[in-house]
C-alpha cells in the first residue's frame, strides 16, 4: 500500500472515530482543551454599565403597566449581561435587578434556596419582613434575605421607591439546586418599626446574644448572618473614620486615600451568605485604587459621588446610582473624581475561596 493510500485510509479511520464519538455523545478532550482548559480564564461575561439615569425611569413605567401580585411575585428588572446573549444573568454566578414598588403596593411572601439581599440607593418607606421580621428600608441600607427565609415586602408611603437587588441566581441555577415555595398570600407582620428584632439582638458591635451560644441556630459554622439590617449610619461612621485615621498618619485604610469595610456575619465574623461577599468603598476626591485581577465576578454600584471605573482597559465613568460589572480575572481599577466616590461591591468571592480556587493579583 502507498503512503497516500495509508493516509487517506487512516482519514477514513478517524473520520469513523469521531461520527462514533458524536453516536455516543462523546467529545474526545484533544479537541476542546482550549476552551475547557485556557491559560487564563476566559469570561464569557464582558465589561458593562448600566445607568441609574436610564434604569430608574424603566422600571417607573413598568411600575405604570405591571401590577404586583401572585404570578409575577415582585416588579424587578434583571441586568442581563451582554455575553451572555439574553440570559437574564449579570455574571455567571450573581443576578442584580432593579425592584420597584409602587406607593401603598405590596409584595406577597414566598422563599426560595437562593440567597438575596437588598442594596438601597435612594428613598424610604418600605418595610421587608423575612420571617416574620418588619426591617424598614433606607437610603444606603444593606438588607438580607438568606436562602430559605420567607420575605414580603410593602410600601407604606405614597411615594415610590426602586432598590438594587442581588441573588446568586445563575449559580443555584447551574448546580439544579434551586427550590422555591408561594407564602400566606397576606403579609405575616405589616408594623413598621424603627428597628427590627434581628437587630434589636445581633446589632451590638462586639457583643453576641449569650442565647446564641451553643445553639445550632447560628453556631460557630453557620454560613448566614443573623442579622438582617446593616445600617448606613454605622457604615458611614467606619469609613469616615478611617479617613480620619489616616489624615492623624494612623493605619487603617486599605491603600491611600481608600478606605473599605466587608460586612460580616457578627455570629461568625465570616461573609454574610455563603456564596456572597458584600462590601463598601470610599475613595478621597481624586484617589485611585491598585489594579486588581481577582477570580470570580463582581458588581458595583455607585453610592455617591462619581468616578472613573477601568475595566479590561477601557474607562468608563460613572455616576449616582449607575452599576458596573467585573468579569472573572478582568483587570479593573477606580479613580474618584473631585467630590471622592462611594461605591458597594458584592461579589461571588466566597464560592471560590471554598473551593480553594480563589486568585488574586495586585498591580499591572
Amino acid at each position: 500500500m502507498t503512503t497516500s493510500a495509508k493516509l487517506a485510509e487512516q482519514r477514513l479511520a478517524e473520520q469513523k472515530l469521531y461520527e462514533d464519538f458524536a453516536v455516543e455523545h462523546m467529545v474526545p478532550l484533544w479537541t476542546q482543551i482550549g476552551n475547557l482548559m485556557p491559560a487564563t480564564p476566559a469570561p464569557a461575561a464582558v465589561p458593562h454599565v448600566w445607568r441609574w439615569s436610564v434604569l430608574y425611569p424603566l422600571a417607573e413605567r413598568a411600575g405604570q403597566l405591571i401590577p404586583v401580585g401572585r404570578g409575577g411575585e415582585r416588579r424587578a428588572i434583571s441586568l442581563a449581561n451582554p455575553g451572555f446573549k439574553g440570559l437574564p444573568y449579570a455574571t455567571p454566578t450573581l443576578w442584580a435587578a432593579i425592584q420597584y414598588l409602587g406607593p401603598r403596593e405590596e409584595a406577597p411572601e414566598h422563599r426560595h434556596s437562593q440567597n438575596a439581599f437588598r442594596f438601597v440607593i435612594e428613598g424610604e418607606g418600605v418595610w421587608t419582613v423575612v420571617d416574620g421580621d418588619p426591617v424598614a428600608m433606607r437610603r444606603g441600607d444593606f438588607l438580607l434575605t438568606p436562602g430559605w427565609a420567607f420575605h414580603g415586602h410593602q410600601n407604606v408611603t405614597d411615594q415610590p421607591m426602586a432598590w438594587l437587588d442581588g441573588l446568586d441566581i445563575p449559580f443555584v441555577h447551574l448546580t439544579d439546586s434551586a427550590f422555591f415555595e408561594l407564602g400566606p398570600d397576606a403579609l405575616s407582620s405589616r408594623e413598621t418599626p424603627e428597628r427590627s428584632r434581628s437587630e434589636r439582638l445581633w446589632a451590638h458591635p462586639g457583643l453576641r446574644p449569650l442565647s446564641s451560644f451553643g445553639t445550632s441556630s447560628f453556631g460557630a459554622q453557620h454560613p448566614k448572618s443573623p442579622l438582617a439590617a446593616y445600617r448606613w449610619e454605622h457604615t458611614d461612621a467606619a469609613l469616615r473614620a478611617q479617613l480620619e485615621l489616616e489624615d492623624e498618619g494612623y493605619p487603617g485604610v486599605v491603600e491611600p486615600g481608600h478606605a473599605a469595610v466587608r460586612f460580616t456575619s457578627p455570629a461568625t465574623g465570616g461573609d454574610v451568605m455563603p456564596t456572597i461577599r458584600a462590601e463598601f468603598h470610599r475613595l478621597r476626591p481624586g484617589a485611585a485604587t491598585q489594579t486588581r485581577r481577582e477570580v470570580g465576578s463582581s458588581v458595583f454600584q455607585v453610592f455617591q459621588g462619581s468616578g472613573v471605573a477601568e475595566v479590561s482597559g477601557i474607562e468608563h465613568e460613572l455616576g449616582h446610582g449607575d452599576l458596573i460589572v467585573v468579569p472573572s480575572w478582568s483587570a479593573f481599577q477606580f479613580a474618584a473624581g473631585s467630590s471622592g466616590v462611594d461605591l458597594f461591591r458584592f461579589s461571588d468571592t466566597p464560592i471560590f475561596e471554598r473551593l480553594h480556587q480563589d486568585r488574586v493579583q495586585i498591580g499591572a
